[in-house]
């Protein structure tokens, strides 16, 4: 039996990367996992990837009707929602210090990092209260607990779903709903392997790795682990899964 058996999990940012990492173990370890993103031909393709009756819904986190929209579908095809992974984000190359970064880049990244975690979780979280309890994984950064030069929209946004989940963790409690963040480092999806070609501090950062570059599936896999009854007595956590660049 998967550690997810009858499961349903509900993951934004999922046709690529770090997301679509996550739902196909997902699907592995017995969920149905519904492929929540904006990029609705990649969402299809991690739905095939993923299999096990995974679904794709074309899903805009920063839009409350589309956020509604794709929850209510969930509940209509599979009855219930155990875990809200909140994937959805990233920076840009445009990211810079607070005095150089382009304002329009600085409410680009709250509005998906932290609004579409803060959305999701105001329709996720009640579907997951009706189904009995369950887990809420958002993803937060390493350079949300470090200093970083030049990536001040980004650390603000990160740091904000940082302190939303700590919140959210001891307001839900009682209802079992537990809600705990990842805290990953530069992970190499495609995204991130141009904003390395591009960000010197970025490129700086990685060579800081003390076991390697991430690969998305180390941070699916700590997700799966918050995702299960294996972490039943945790929440309210930011867990990093970094390589040890917070204490190098």
């Amino acid at each position: 039996m998967g550690r997810l058996e009858d499961k349903v999990a509900f993951i934004t940012g999922s046709a690529a990367g770090i997301g679509r990492a996550t739902a196909v173990l997902f699907a592995r370890e017995g969920a149905r996992v519904v492929v929540a993103d904006i990029a609705a031909a990649g969402g299809e393709e991690t739905a095939h990837m993923a299999g096990h009756g995974a679904i794709a819904i074309r899903t805009d986190v920063t839009d409350e009707a589309s956020v509604q929209s794709a929850i209510r579908t969930t509940l209509d095809k599979f009855g219930r929602l155990d875990v809200l992974h909140n994937n959805a984000g990233g920076s840009t190359p445009k990211d810079n210090t607070v005095v150089e970064a382009p304002i329009e880049e600085f409410w680009r990244v709250i509005k998906l990092d932290l609004f579409g975690t803060f959305l999701c979780c105001r329709h996720g979280i009640p579907a997951i209260i009706q189904s009995g309890g369950g887990a809420v994984i958002n993803m937060s950064s390493n350079l949300a607990l470090m200093g970083i030069h030049g990536r001040d929209c980004y650390t603000a946004a990160k740091g904000g779903t940082a302190a939303l989940t700590r919140s959210l963790a001891v307001e839900f409690a009682p209802q079992r709903v537990r809600v705990n963040a990842l805290a990953p480092s530069a992970t190499m999806t495609e995204r991130v392997r141009k904003l390395m070609a591009d960000n010197p501090a970025v490129h700086k950062l990685a060579q800081s790795h003390l076991l390697g570059l991430l690969a998305p599936e180390d941070v699916a896999n700590a997700a799966l682990y918050l995702a299960s009854e294996e972490s039943r007595m945790m929440t309210g956590q930011i867990v990093s899964v970094d390589s040890g660049v917070t204490i190098s």
